[in-house]
């Protein structure tokens, strides 16, 4: 190719004459000959600028409706080839366009509608301007995002397919057009709207509520008086004493009084124990250092093996007394009752530290 023709020179070396063109820039033109195989376009002051090629068969849908006098955006490749025409791509123009729509939109952080055309089970995917755009779960609100117990991939991924079809309000959250990577966010929708109704409550109110929802790390409340805003209760956020699972304590559906522990950001976090007496206050009342105490073997796990002593304190036997996990599972049974002595009473770090009696 001639890369250093007069006109090449004069453009990229004389001052002022007139803007530059630049490989890659966008460019406007108007349709001033159809071929077969190649379409041409008035490009001003720059001359004449050509689709032909792998350019002209990537683009034959769009070349196909354009009419003499149209208008159309174009990505310049090279600024002059063989034939001396400003050789453009308007495949290349279409997506670098629909980027700079994309990052815009973003710029102005206003709500934009989607709809979902699939799932994974990271997430949802939505088309916007062509571009393929993705919706991490975290990224979902909390009446999208999948109530899963247990985490399972496969369940998550029945609950997200369910919204296949649906329409949602969204925010752009990141756009990067070298990694071809679009992310949005239906959490930041559904904060922005919430913000404003949270802003009547304060840490440390009590609500009433009802839960909407029971997840593996805790349950979800709708506040009775504004069902529009739902609020989280956290696993430890439950119960005074450990559980295995929010199941243990609440239920969808169940009528609950929470304490507002925090608001952040339009989110609200809430806990069941805050209302509750915390038993550990009074432990050291009824269970002593070196006394004897009679207790149920609760769960397993690596570092040891947790004992009901009520139906509210649990104290813990920690493997080493054992040797190992193995001889631990031999010489005590989950769910039958041993006698204990106690080593230590530590109400500060709601710890009570067993051996068991020989």
């Amino acid at each position: 190719m001639k890369k250093n023709s007069q006109l090449t020179q004069l453009l990229q070396t004389t001052p002022g004459l007139m803007p530059i063109l630049k490989v890659g820039d966008l460019i406007e033109g108007t349709v001033i000959q159809k071929a077969p195989k190649a379409v041409y376009f008035d490009l001003g002051s720059f001359g004449t600028g050509t689709v032909y090629g792998a350019e002209f068969s990537a683009a034959s849908e769009k070349v196909r409706k354009l009419k003499l006098g149209d208008k159309a955006s174009a990505k310049i490749i090279d600024i002059e080839n063989d034939h001396g025409f400003v050789e453009l791509s308007l495949a290349a123009a279409g997506q670098q366009k629909a980027w700079q729509d994309i990052k815009e939109l973003q710029d102005a952080g206003e709500p934009l509608k989607v709809t979902i055309t699939a799932a994974n089970s990271g997430g949802l995917i939505a088309p916007i301007q062509d571009l393929q755009a993705f919706i991490p779960v975290s990224q979902l609100s909390t009446d999208h995002y999948p109530r899963v117990d247990d985490g399972d991939r496969a369940k998550i991924l029945e609950e997200l397919k369910k919204m296949v079809g649906e329409t949602i309000e969204v925010k752009i959250i990141d756009v990067n057009p070298r990694a071809r990577k679009l992310i949005l966010s239906e959490k930041e929708v559904a904060s922005a709207n919430v913000k404003e109704l949270v802003e009547k409550y304060n840490v440390g109110d009590v609500v009433d509520g009802i839960i909407s929802g029971v997840a593996d790390f805790g349950a979800f409340m709708r506040f009775a008086d504004n069902p529009d805003i739902e609020g989280l209760i956290h696993i430890s956020e439950l119960e005074h004493k450990l559980i295995d699972s929010p199941k243990e304590v609440v239920k969808v559906d169940d009528a609950v009084k929470a304490k507002i522990i925090e608001i952040k950001d339009g989110r609200v976090w809430l806990s069941l124990k805050a209302l509750k007496s915390d038993p550990w206050e009074s432990v050291e009342e009824k269970y002593k250092e070196g006394t004897e105490v009679s207790g149920k073997v609760a769960r397993f796990n690596p570092f040891g093996a947790f004992v009901s002593l009520d139906s509210e304190i649990q104290g813990l036997i920690h493997v080493s007394e054992f040797g190992s996990v193995e001889e631990m599972k031999k010489q005590i049974v989950e769910g039958n009752d041993y006698k204990f002595n106690i080593e230590s009473v530590k109400p500060t770090e709601k710890r009570i530290i067993l051996k068991l009696k020989k």
